[in-house]
């Protein structure tokens, strides 16, 4: 009886077609060799029964490389238990590296119950082992040789097109492939404009930096931006916010390459093996440099001229008499944006250290409002009072505060564990429902009760739903996971403010095992009566509010004459804003 239910269920799963095809330039559209697969697999999968068929492609991905987009995919699906079975074409088409081909098919689908087919191959794991199984290793050590051999060809003709001066790279920023010579660059008159600029205001004595900030401010896109907004393909951060943000790097590699100058440089960079596609850098004596192969950009005097500047600029290394990097770097975060705070050193006072957001937008091209300027030796004396508030609890009441830590944490743990795993139920339910609802919209229209166009509509809206609540799957059962762990580690918490108690003195250690992070408000009010909020989240249980027969008076600061600041370090709740005066408003920090 258990067998028949369990076959039921095991019908009513995804059987995964997945096809594969390497190119070396892949397009939008998919080629014939995967609509052969497509089409092949599919009337398998109908000739044989097996139902719920859902294809899985990956076009242009290499078959030694597993971390491709669909595969990957395919297993979050087989993790989740939706897959039952999974049908390529041959062997090859799963991969071509041969220890990961026979982990898969020998251990990793059979640890999941998944049903393996390679149709032309003729293997089928659910028939046992036979013949034809037993000689899969062989095929893939086969298609593995076939895969060294392919690379070693394409190397030779890889390295027979750069040594006669046929450009290996996709043109830099400036230039464009020419239509009726796909191995010659001409230039790209908008981005080369962007290009002569760079170099005349580097030349003008403008730093990197201050050119990114010009590129910004005049609304140059940066290079990936301007690439997508042709409709080229290229690698780069896509999600960058302001697509008129330039790096300095990209400025500095922008007044490095000399292919500006007209030259095609091959052999730059180099892979391993064909197994290993990361791309390392070659001494410069490996290049091979082929001058005047394309119109210049910039004149080769200009070109040598900035050469001479950058090689006179070294990196700005840290100053000694600034003193050592603060042990609160990484710590403090902006209350507003959430971004990370910035070490300084004041220039004019070297005693003087500050923080302050490294997402300002009048300091570094970022978008947070304010500065939020903090020294730092207010940070490290707040701190220190806090955890001696903390350790003194600690020492009075040591029962009292392992409870409240108790009750902290577990509450905090509890209340956000029955609400993912709620969240995650209520998913999975949805999940296993969505299949059934699809083989019934799929009846619907070949009884003709729906029509061909309300049943794509209505099974794309299935899938969309469906992917995204497997994201919202795993996410909480990660969560879970993490939750899980963290239910034991308050006794580091405690054991840490005991060695702070020992020390009385702060350490990077000490900081690094008991505070999380540190939210950094902006300064409140004018004068003598500047007031600054600066919240600790401690490991493990967050915000914690020390009894009030304990705290002690806020630390005052003089900054200088007639400049002062109040610092507290409690949450903005409804009773905290009586610390505050009514009539105050955020202010810059002068200085």
């Amino acid at each position: 009886m258990s067998k028949q239910s369990g076959k039921s269920k095991k019908l009513t799963g995804i059987t995964a077609l997945y096809c594969r095809l390497s190119r070396d330039d892949g397009t939008d559209k998919e080629s014939n060799s995967i609509s052969n697969q497509k089409q092949m697999l599919l009337s398998y999968a109908k000739k044989h029964g097996l139902l719920n068929p859902r294809v899985y492609v990956d076009d242009g991905y290499t078959g030694t490389n597993f971390n491709r987009p669909d595969f990957q995919r395919l297993l979050e699906d087989i993790e989740l238990g939706y897959v039952t079975t999974v049908i390529v074409k041959d062997m090859s088409r799963l991969g071509r590296e041969y220890l990961q081909v026979g982990y898969y098919t020998e251990q990793y689908f059979p640890d999941h119950n998944i049903r393996f087919i390679a149709v032309n191959d003729g293997v089928d794991t659910i028939t046992g082992v036979d013949e034809t199984t037993e000689l899969a290793p062989f095929r893939n050590v086969m298609n593995e040789f076939y895969a060294r051999d392919i690379s070693r060809k394409v190397r030779s003709a890889h390295n027979t097109r750069g040594r006669a001066g046929e450009p290996l790279s996709q043109p830099p920023y400036g230039y464009k492939k020419d239509p009726e010579n796909r191995k010659h660059w001409i230039i790209d008159p908008d981005a080369a404009a962007v290009v002569r600029e760079i170099f005349k205001l580097y030349l003008e004595g403008n730093g990197t930096d201050t050119i990114a900030r010009i590129m910004q401010d005049e609304g140059h896109l940066n290079c990936t931006a301007y690439w997508a907004s042709k409709g080229i393909g290229r690698g780069g951060k896509k999600t960058q916010p302001n697509d008129c943000k330039w790096k300095c790097y990209t400025i500095n590699g922008t007044l490095h390459r000399q292919e500006y100058c007209g030259d095609v440089i091959n052999f730059k960079t180099s892979t391993k093996s064909f197994k290993n596609h990361k791309r390392i850098d070659n001494p410069k004596e490996d290049w091979l440099v082929f001058p005047d192969r394309h119109e210049a950009i910039i004149d080769r005097a200009t070109f040598d001229k900035v050469q001479q500047l950058l090689a006179t600029t070294k990196p700005r290394k840290p100053k000694e008499i600034n003193g050592p990097k603060s042990i609160f770097c990484d710590l403090l975060r902006c209350a507003d944006c959430g971004k990370k705070l910035w070490y300084h050193t004041n220039t004019v006072n070297r005693d003087i250290h500050f923080f302050s957001c490294f997402n300002y937008t009048g300091d570094y091209r970022g978008s947070c409002v304010s500065r939020h300027y903090i020294r730092a030796d207010a940070v490290a004396t707040v701190v220190e009072m806090e955890l001696r508030r903390l350790a003194d609890y600690l020492a009075a009441d040591e029962d009292h505060f392992a409870e409240l830590l108790a009750q902290k944490s577990n509450k905090q743990m509890e209340a956000e564990k029955r609400t993912v795993q709620g969240e995650l139920h209520a998913a999975e339910m949805r999940l296993e429902l969505l299949p059934k609802l699809l083989k019934n919209l799929y009846e619907d229209k070949v009884s003709g009760r729906m029509t061909e166009e309300d049943y794509a509509i209505l099974s794309r809206e299935y899938a969309e739903e469906r992917e995204g609540l497997k994201k919202k799957v795993k996410a909480h059962r990660d969560r879970l996971r993490r939750i899980k762990q963290s239910e034991g580690e308050r006794e580091q918490f405690i054991k840490a403010i005991r060695k702070f108690m020992e020390m009385r003195t702060l350490t990077n250690q000490i900081l690094r095992e008991l505070i999380d992070h540190i939210d950094v408000y902006e300064v409140e009010c004018r004068g003598k009566n500047r007031t600054q909020r600066m919240v600790i989240y401690y490991k493990f249980v967050g915000y914690l509010e020390i009894p009030s027969h304990l705290s002690a008076p806020n630390y005052k600061a003089n900054l200088r004459q007639g400049v002062a600041v109040e610092y507290v370090s409690c949450e903005p709740t409804e009773s905290a804003r009586e610390l505050f005066d009514e009539d105050c408003e955020p202010v810059e920090e002068e200085g």
